[in-house]
């Protein structure tokens, strides 16, 4: 049986305005399950996610912290103003607490931040500046190609006329991503990554690099399918020893085709679970990770996609019969308690029930249609272990009535407007700004 120190408690972060992730009510839940009090540093106090019955209480991100603007202290580095807040909480709770990012910019802010964070908060040692690396998608191609990892073809151009010629010679479409995509100012209306189908496109999205506040990249664009796209989710402990590491693949998504996972199913890859422990080894990568691949039908090889520092907003996807996921393992390793080796529940299904009825609601374009015939083989092997939902639970159905709600008022406030194209892949911060100024 697990054991967790519950005079411990945690304080969980999440720096996007996103009131839709749907990770940070399973984090709460799954830590406030196991008896540990859970706090929370989220973009409102509205938030769905507030009115779990397991979070003890709730803070307002920094730059919300005044509501009304006039916060003097509006133009300190928001690493000042997270480090301040932080503290602030430190001191009424008495005690250490674990502390758990859950959106790439908290994770980059919360590295930094460790050294003064010492004596208030545990936290896994990282190689100095390793989630800021990871998680710039510049970086990350440059790390494949140091490592030898697959990885699609990616240019960095330097002036709009390469960017012309880079989207002509990686062949159109083009994936263009903005390299650190948490620096985009909300409200820009810029996506962390889109689709470019011309030569002109790329040439005009490079003019917004200033705006975006990284330096825009290119990508060959791997043929999204049924089937193709990965993950993986693990924690990797103190020492370096990876206790936890799991595979999943994206059975639905939103954005149809290439966006988040809107239904994912824990099922077994060597491929996959062999590449990610080699990235994650060789970098000396501690704490919680969730990578992304898709499969190249062409080659035969997944490549790397995405390296975030953080939990996957469907980690709880990855919950053994003991309730072990990588949160809790985190908490395990950092109170100095045993993590038990996960024991695999192959089948097992979760559910962001929003964004699946989305999905189901939007016709599949002919590439995207499966075939049942191809590569299903190793599935029907596999029982079904049960389902979880991302916001609905018996115990503790609140966040579902309120996320239900402002969904609904998001519907609402978007009557009548032409409907944007969206993009190849959403992050998740991009969510957020569907809503109304209501929060």
């Amino acid at each position: 049986m697990v054991s967790f120190d519950s005079t411990v408690p945690a304080v969980l972060v999440r720096l996007d305005r996103n009131p839709f992730h749907h990770g940070t009510l399973g984090a709460v839940r799954s830590l406030g399950r196991a008896g540990i009090t859970v706090h929370a540093v989220i973009e409102s106090l509205r938030s769905p996610v507030a009115g779990s019955r397991y979070l003890h209480s709730a803070h307002p991100r920094p730059d919300r912290a005044s509501g009304d603007g006039a916060d003097p202290r509006a133009a300190e580095p928001e690493d000042e103003k997270l480090h301040g807040l932080l503290l602030r909480i430190s001191e009424r709770l008495g005690t250490p607490a674990v502390l758990v990012p859950l959106d790439d910019l908290s994770a980059i802010s919360v590295a930094r931040l460790r050294p003064r964070l010492a004596g208030h908060y545990l936290l896994p040692e990282q190689p100095s500046g390793l989630p800021e690396r990871v998680a710039d998608k510049a970086e990350l191609a440059a790390i494949c190609g140091t490592l030898g990892l697959p990885h699609p073809r990616t240019i960095v151009p330097d002036d709009p006329g390469e960017a012309a010629r880079a989207a002509s010679a990686l062949g159109l479409p083009v994936v263009a991503k903005w390299s650190r995509p948490w620096l985009l100012p909300e409200g820009s209306g810029l996506r962390s990554t889109v689709v470019v189908r011309s030569p002109r496109e790329a040439g005009e999205l490079f003019a917004h690099g200033t705006e975006a506040g990284s330096r825009l990249l290119l990508q060959r664009r791997l043929p999204p399918g049924p089937d193709l796209d990965w993950f993986f989710h693990g924690y990797s402990g103190r020492d370096g020893t990876l206790l936890m590491g799991a595979t999943g693949r994206k059975e639905r998504s939103w954005p149809v085709g290439a966006g988040l996972t809107a239904v994912g199913r824990w099922l077994p890859n060597p491929a996959v679970d062999h590449l990610a422990r080699e990235v994650i080894a060789a970098l000396g990568y501690r704490g919680i990770v969730d990578l992304d691949f898709r499969l190249d039908p062409a080659t035969g090889a997944y490549h790397l996609l995405d390296f975030n520092p953080r939990p996957g907003a469907q980690f709880r996807l990855f919950t053994d019969a003991s309730g072990l996921d990588v949160v809790r393992a985190l908490h395990l390793d950092l109170t100095g308690r045993p993590v038990p080796p996960p024991v695999p529940a192959y089948g097992r299904t979760f559910v962001v029930e929003n964004y699946a009825l989305l999905s189901l609601l939007s016709p599949l374009p002919p590439a995207g249609r499966r075939d049942r015939s191809r590569g299903r083989e190793g599935d029907r092997r596999v029982r079904a272990q049960g389902t979880e939902r991302a916001w609905f639970a018996r115990d503790d159905p609140r966040p579902a009535y309120a996320m239900t709600a402002a969904w609904l008022r998001r519907a609402a406030c978007g009557r009548g407007r032409r409907p944007s194209n969206p993009p190849e892949r959403s992050e998740n911060r991009e969510s957020g700004e569907l809503l109304c100024r209501t929060w």
